[in-house]
């Protein structure tokens, strides 16, 4: 019995030869590099296009949006870990990028993926008399499950996000302000009315939004964030190489920490 033929292996993002370098059919030298920002070729390497000034301006502003939050977990975890190896700064980098998951910066895939299921793109356009509706149905079957429903809600930013009314005004100014961006601004209303408290929606609330009007598939989204807060981890590293803090935080935690045990509390 004559032996099938393995399938080729595949890629379509980039090749090298010795005097070249194509990404999504683009030579890197000449049509990338002085012509593209990084968020535009970010957009090209994910995408195989490249991207028009609305798509541009767009997408710069979520990637944008997720480099810097302060002193989050995710920059604790990184200078923590560059303390403790400072010479292996990628890893410092990761340790604070394992971090991004349903409650921080990744939240936006549970946003993406709970409208995109909501409103399938095949049907997108034939149910927008239903929005409303749709809306509260989403609100009543999260709250069934007893789980929070993601991109509502901010630990700080009460009442409102100030990255979300700009991040959708941006999408309007865009044209990618659509069914998914009045779908999530419908469910943060109602499980404001349904819960009597304020959830403001968040950044991530409103980035999950807009990355279904891009038509991203939600099992990637996430990865935007770990590209953009990748930058900002380097600069918490720059930081702490120049004005390190980590020592003293692991002092303070270590003291209060045990100050019962030294019957100190």
């Amino acid at each position: 019995m004559a032996r099938q033929p393995k399938p080729l292996v595949r890629s379509d993002i980039a090749y090298s030869t010795p005097d070249r370098i194509v990404v999504r059919g683009k030579s890197l030298p000449d049509e990338v590099l002085g012509h593209m920002n990084l968020g535009d070729f970010a957009y090209l390497q994910l995408t195989g296009k490249a991207a028009t000034p609305q798509q541009s301006a767009m997408f710069n502003a979520i990637v944008i949006t997720l480099v810097e939050h302060g002193m989050t977990p995710s920059a604790i975890a990184a200078r923590m870990t560059y303390a403790g190896a400072p010479e292996s700064l990628q890893a410092a980098v990761a340790a604070g990028l394992c971090g991004l998951g349903s409650v921080f910066v990744g939240s936006m895939e549970g946003a993406c993926r709970m409208l995109s299921e909501a409103l399938p793109y095949d049907t997108r356009g034939s149910r927008c008399d239903d929005l409303e509706e749709l809306a509260v149905d989403t609100v009543a079957e999260w709250r069934a499950r007893g789980t929070p429903i993601p991109g509502l809600g901010h630990p700080l930013h009460k009442p409102i996000d100030p990255r979300t009314p700009r991040l959708f005004e941006l999408a309007a100014q865009n044209g990618l302000s659509g069914d998914y961006v009045r779908l999530m601004q419908l469910i943060g209303a109602e499980a404001e009315r349904v819960s009597g408290k304020p959830l403001p929606i968040n950044a991530t609330g409103a980035i999950g939004a807009i990355c279904c009007e891009f038509g991203f598939p939600w099992r990637i989204v996430r990865g935007f964030g770990v590209m953009a807060r990748a930058i900002g981890l380097v600069g918490h590293l720059l930081e702490e190489g120049e004005r390190p803090m980590s020592f003293e935080l692991w002092q303070r935690v270590e003291d209060e920490a045990s100050a019962h045990l030294r019957g100190e509390a």
